[in-house]
């Protein structure tokens, strides 16, 4: 019982909401507020920080030492298993060095922020 009850409201307030946020004044009288407003700004910084971020991590990843290498090994066929494992080897070091060399640099943007 308690369980409908809780369903209706629900419906309700989903309802109301709807209908708020189709009202073309509400929003406007809404936009033009404070918090509103600041919120904006901030999701704005957020997604301009994210785009810059991504943009980054694809240029490292790009000019990363892996992606080259996985580009050079894939273009050539291994003649035997033995190759194969060795360039899987390689590719797996390669791989846990620039690992650890982006723990660092993290760890080190980290200790400069403080």
């Amino acid at each position: 019982m308690q369980c409908r009850h809780l369903w209706r409201v629900k419906m309700v307030l989903r309802r109301l909401f709807y209908v708020l946020i189709n009202n073309a004044q509400v929003v406007e009288k809404l936009s033009e507020s404070r918090p509103i407003r600041r919120a904006a700004q901030i999701t704005a910084f957020a997604i301009t920080k994210a785009q810059i971020a991504g943009k980054e991590a694809s240029t490292k990843l790009l000019r990363s030492d892996t992606v080259r290498q996985i580009r050079d090994e894939t273009s050539k066929m291994p003649r035997n298993v033995e190759d194969f494992g060795r360039r899987a080897t390689r590719l797996r070091d390669t791989f846990v060095k620039e690992v650890k060399e982006g723990m660092r640099d993290a760890n080190r943007q980290i200790k400069d922020r403080k």
